[in-house]
């Protein structure tokens, strides 16, 4: 399989399973740095899936190693459409899988940060689950 190196513009051969075989950082560095912004999209799901109603990686516009976008409702029922870059994470839309070409919105450099401005009920989930990993952590003594 020829890959095309994002820094450089030249094709190395590579095979899928040598793909599978090192991790995302190698990856990154044979990328010439360069984040797949799918990975960092899941990843950045993973994290706050516990604080918010639903959320997922959108599949519905082309996402790349440069974009992704993901699908969020808050725990008020709102839902947003949001885009990350390396610029950061940023709302594009107001309701899942569409984009609001009107709309100018700043990018934040965390998922945390974008979703404390948006959710009282996020900043309150997350605030508790901090209270308690710190009370886990007082029983056991540490």
């Amino acid at each position: 399989m020829l890959v095309n190196n994002a820094v450089t513009g030249m094709e190395v051969d590579c095979k899928p399973e040598d793909l599978l075989k090192c991790s995302y950082e190698e990856r990154c560095v044979e990328l010439g740095d360069v984040k797949d912004m799918r990975l960092e999209a899941e990843a950045v799901v993973n994290d706050v899936l516990f604080a918010v109603t639903d959320m997922h990686v959108s599949h519905s516009l082309t996402s790349g190693v440069d974009v992704a976008h993901i699908n969020v409702e808050t725990r008020e029922g709102n839902r947003y459409y949001l885009e990350l870059t390396e610029a950061g994470l940023r709302v594009v839309g107001h309701a899942f899988d569409q984009v609001d070409e009107g709309l100018s919105t700043q990018y934040h450099e965390t998922v945390y940060s974008l979703l404390d401005s948006l959710s009282p009920g996020y900043r309150e989930a997350f605030g508790n689950a901090l209270l308690q990993r710190l009370e886990r952590l007082k029983q056991n003594g540490q």
